[in-house]
């Protein structure tokens, strides 16, 4: 669940930190309370969960758990890095209107979970990887028009609500799919 809590916490950032003109303040403000709301009531839905979850010696030692957050996942991360840094100091140098920097985090980012769904082989994280994509490119193609002032708003809060959309339907889904009981010995 870990994976979840960081992409619900970057959807809410992303959220928060964009919810601003041209949206007209009151709906601003309601997304950033909606953000805040679904983040703060996950750790309940993780907990129901985890109450239906085996305890730690049935789901295997952690010898036998596949290994997450190292290899190959390290390298998609650096490479994620190198990208956001590299690539917002190139369109600064470029001259591109501020509101470019949202479209190539929620691109890069996207693309991340892009590159982990062939690392870890779960196609479920392809959906927000797809959107935060989409979403980013869109922003950034936004930004060369006179639309460039709704880039925050498409490339950063429909990008948040993308990530705590995916994270709120993993946890239910834990939730609803507790995992299997562990099989009893035979004699």
């Amino acid at each position: 669940m870990s994976g979840v809590f960081i992409g619900a916490l970057f959807g809410t950032i992303f959220v928060v930190a964009n919810a601003h003109s041209p949206l007209p303040p009151a709906v601003g403000n309601t997304l950033r309370v909606l953000a805040v709301l679904t983040f703060a009531g996950l750790p309940a839905l993780a907990l129901s969960a985890g109450r239906q979850a085996p305890p730690a010696a049935a789901q295997g030692s952690a010898e036998s758990q596949p290994p997450w957050f190292r290899g190959k996942f390290a390298l998609v991360v650096v490479a994620e890095v190198v990208l956001l840094i590299g690539g917002n100091l190139a369109l600064r140098a470029a001259g591109a209107p501020e509101e470019t920097a949202v479209a190539w985090i929620a691109l890069i980012v996207g693309l991340h979970f892009v590159a982990l769904m062939a690392v870890w082989k779960r196609r479920s994280i392809a959906v927000p990887g797809v959107a935060l994509t989409v979403l980013g490119a869109a922003g950034l193609a936004m930004a060369a028009g006179p639309a460039v002032a709704w880039v925050p708003f498409v490339s950063g809060v429909l990008s948040g609500v993308a990530l705590l959309g995916g994270s709120a339907y993993a946890v239910l889904q834990a939730s609803r799919h507790p995992y299997p009981a562990a099989p009893t010995p035979q004699p």
